[in-house]
């Protein structure tokens, strides 16, 4: 009798644990299948966010030649009103870098796909948080400047001030564009020094984006090199 309850006792443990190995199995298979399937998506949200810095590069390189010009722009028409005599050959391409603003286009599909997917999915907490920083903070801040702070808003800002003073002092061709301007231009003096001043303001503008741009570009490039790390693990 004793004998017969321990076989069964026996049997009743084996088949037991038969079935929690078989469940325990079961879920660690499924675990091991979403964590792999965790890292497929991780790999390929980097991979995207990564192309998408190489074209947020490319985009800020441009504002940045822009900037650059409107700066020529401005020590242009500063000697045009400070100096007697001055000639040039392009003032119309001047006159429209003074003014020109510019746009901060951002690929942000790959970091949209990862707040979709969840932010854990990048299990590097440092990678995590450079990713987070720049586009959350760093992004927006360059979008904000460009686009809706007043004084960088060149063309709405100074224009109409500039041309009224300067337009009478333009020569036109015979299809209506400009192809010069007289030297000495004529300004009083009091709108001279207002000009001055503007200008003044344009350039520390212009340089305050540059040295933004300088500061961005620096995180996007050590951000590549964080997620080309990552990828090669």
């Amino acid at each position: 009798m004793e004998s017969e309850r321990s076989e069964n006792l026996k049997k009743y443990a084996f088949e037991f644990l038969t079935i929690f190995i078989g469940i325990f199995a079961a879920f660690a298979l499924d675990n091991w299948k979403e964590n792999r399937k965790d890292q497929q998506t991780e790999i390929k949200i980097l991979t995207e966010i990564s192309n998408g810095l190489v074209k947020d590069l490319d985009d800020i390189n441009i504002n940045e030649m822009g900037h650059k010009q409107g700066l020529e722009a401005t020590k242009f028409f500063r000697n045009l009103i400070t100096t007697p005599q001055i000639k040039t050959s392009s003032p119309a391409f001047l006159y429209f870098n003074l003014f020109r603003d510019f746009v901060s286009v951002q690929n942000t599909s790959g970091y949209e796909t990862l707040k979709s997917k969840g932010l854990e999915i990048i299990e590097n907490d440092s990678l995590r948080s450079n990713i987070i920083s720049l586009y959350e903070y760093d992004y927006n801040a360059l979008r904000k400047l460009e686009e809706n702070y007043s004084e960088i808003q060149f063309q709405e800002s100074y224009f109409n001030e500039f041309n009224r003073s300067l337009a009478p002092n333009f020569t036109f061709d015979k299809k209506g564009d400009i192809n010069g301007i007289n030297s000495p231009i004529k300004i009083p003096e009091n709108e001279k020094k207002i000009l001055m001043v503007d200008l003044w303001k344009i350039e520390k503008n212009r340089r305050f984006m540059l040295q933004y741009y300088s500061v961005v570009k620096v995180k996007i490039k050590k951000l590549q090199e964080e997620i080309i790390r990552e990828l090669k693990k």
